[in-house]
């Protein structure tokens, strides 16, 4: 599968410039969020804002930005299903390629010396992990990238070939469900402590 459109959307900004610069000179879409889509919009890198892709904006102070079909429509669908490829022409949902997402920082927000439940609960990200795994349950389709390591080889894979391997995008995967994983059991782990105490 060619990948022709990523979403960037990285709360640790590590080489994610360089990163979207790879991609775009790969002929790669890329469509991003707030802060991100301002990192990438700087370095003069074309790029889509998300509200102009779901037609919405982002509301409640973020907490409401990618939760849209219009996204996981595009994250989801299954390419080779021709029912999901006339939903999405009837619904004129483009396809999302490849998603690079990260999470708020919550288990370095908990670290902090006397940080106030409010905004540790702040800091738990809601569309982030809808998006990983949305990506990564389809990753027969679409690329996740959840490690900022991993932008080099996969930047230079989209390159040379247009697309990431079957192998690599389940490892990605399976790397991404781990992510996902590790950040709920921080959240549950500190709410119990805030409980017990």
């Amino acid at each position: 599968m060619k990948i022709k459109r990523a979403l960037i959307s990285v709360s640790d900004k590590t080489g994610v410039v360089e990163f979207a610069r790879k991609l775009h000179e790969a002929g790669v879409e890329i469509v991003s969020t707030g802060g991100t889509m301002k990192a990438i919009q700087a370095a003069g890198i074309p790029v889509i804002y998300v509200s102009d892709v779901t037609g919405f904006p982002e509301i409640m102070n973020g907490r409401v930005k990618t939760l849209n079909p219009y996204i996981h429509g595009g994250i989801l669908a299954v390419r080779d299903n021709p029912k999901h490829v006339q939903e999405m022409k009837e619904h004129k949902i483009t396809g999302i390629d490849l998603v690079a997402v990260n999470l708020y920082p919550f288990k370095e927000t908990i670290a902090k010396p006397d940080v106030k439940l409010a905004e540790a609960v702040e800091n738990i990200d809601i569309g982030g992990p809808a998006m990983i795994r949305a990506a990564a349950k389809n990753f027969k389709f679409v690329t996740v990238i959840t490690n900022p390591g991993r932008y080099d080889e996969i930047a230079e894979m989209v390159a040379k070939n247009g697309c990431v391997d079957g192998m690599t995008r389940m490892k990605l995967a399976q790397e991404a469900f781990a992510h996902t994983a590790d950040y709920d059991t921080a959240i549950q782990n500190y709410l119990k402590e805030q409980i017990e105490k």
